[in-house]
């Protein structure tokens, strides 16, 4: 059954059922999804999003169907009332992406990211194996089979072990040093579908925002990311250009929209390609306050094939907001981290604040920016700590 969402309209004394159509559909409702659409919705779009809840931090802004994403009908509902749709993960699977385009007669190029870039990617073998063939430097990796033998002589140790298909922040991934730690994750690993790549002795995380429209190719700053527990903590101006290495990386994988590419820098200052997202990226939130075009308005032009603007804004530091439970009204808390001079907070409106949870981040503009974040999120964090307590 298809479901086509209606408004009501008065003409002449009658009201009248009329299909909506919308100008951009998001496969995904999350928070990427929700600051895609407010920059959409600053354009005049309007907007609708495809997910598995109802109350998703997109849904509380803008029209929403609420459906799995691994289901071609429910995608195809979304393709038939939007004259775009792009994605806010690169985990739907490009096969029923493509199904659902049949299903709704649409073309594939109505879709950005391209489907053949997002099939690519979502298989991180298959996404090392365009990097390596166009000579793009990035980790060597191999199929991690039932017998080990061939990726331990391929690879050797110490390797990293990751899951083809899906996996993010650190899941679906595990650094092992010898062959008893390769044997004591077997159970995760022998059913096939993972693989095994070269350890990387890096000095430091970059991420770079690229773009690539019918304007041209072009990125924002490459940004440092600092990772805590595997989970992004804060970017910062890293002072250094990845670009090229991140332009050879999208090109690798025949892109077209934006994508966040994080990559390695190593003690030679020579730059390695980690992985590719084909979307907005939590490394480019900092472009919601630098003073230039966010990554999200970016994404919205490259979407709607409009003209984009080349990225320029001042030092900006991002700190993520994790959950931490329990948890309650955090108003005061907000109060506590926007005193910190020359800072902007976001939140992200989920529903559930689980520990660890990406709920929001703050970013902090100019001089000192890291120092200021850092600041600001201790001050929010403190007051919703103390908010809890009084709480319970």
């Amino acid at each position: 059954m298809t479901l086509i969402l209606y408004e009501l309209v008065f003409c002449g004394g009658t009201l009248f059922a009329v299909a909506t159509r919308f100008d951009i559909g998001f496969l995904g409702g999350g928070q990427l999804a929700r600051m895609s659409i407010q920059a959409a919705q600053r354009a005049g779009l309007r907007c609708l999003s495809l997910d598995n809840s109802w109350n998703t931090p997109a849904s509380q802004i803008a029209a929403a169907i609420k459906g799995e994403l691994s289901d071609p009908e429910r995608i195809a509902e979304v393709l038939m009332q939007c004259e775009r749709v792009t994605l806010e993960n690169e985990f739907i699977l490009a096969k029923d992406i493509r199904a659902a385009c049949e299903l709704a007669g649409v073309s594939e190029d109505a879709i950005v990211p391209s489907i053949a870039s997002l099939d690519t990617i979502q298989d991180k073998l298959r996404q090392r194996q365009a990097l390596q063939v166009a000579g793009v430097p990035s980790p060597n990796a191999v199929p991690l089979e039932a017998d080990p033998s061939g990726a331990i002589a391929d690879i050797g140790f110490p390797m990293m072990i990751k899951t083809r298909f899906g996996g993010y922040d650190g899941k679906g991934a595990r650094s092992i040093k010898n062959l008893r730690e390769l044997e004591q994750n077997r159970s995760a690993w022998e059913g096939g579908g993972w693989l095994a790549e070269q350890f990387v002795p890096f000095r430091r995380e970059l991420a770079v925002m690229v773009y690539v429209g019918p304007f041209g190719m072009g990125s924002f700053p490459t940004m440092e990311t600092v990772q805590v527990d595997h989970v992004c903590d804060l970017v910062f101006p890293a002072g250094v250009d990845a670009s090229e290495a991140a332009y050879a990386a999208v090109e690798a994988v025949g892109g077209r929209g934006l994508y966040g590419v994080e990559l390695f820098e190593l003690a030679d200052g020579s730059f390695q390609v980690n992985e590719i997202a084909p979307r907005p990226h939590n490394t480019g939130h900092y472009t919601l306050d630098w003073g230039g075009v966010s990554q999200f308005e970016q994404h919205i032009r490259l979407v709607m094939g409009w003209p984009i603007i080349e990225p320029v804004g001042a030092e900006t530091c991002m700190a993520n907001l994790l959950g931490r439970s329990p948890s309650g009204c955090y108003s005061d808390a907000i109060s506590a981290a926007l005193a910190i001079p020359n800072t902007y907070f976001h939140w992200y409106g989920k529903e559930i604040a689980k520990p660890g949870r990406k709920m929001g981040h703050v970013n902090a503009v100019g001089t000192g920016c890291v120092e200021r974040a850092t600041q600001a999120r201790k001050a929010f964090y403190d007051g919703w700590t103390s908010l809890d307590s009084s709480n319970q």
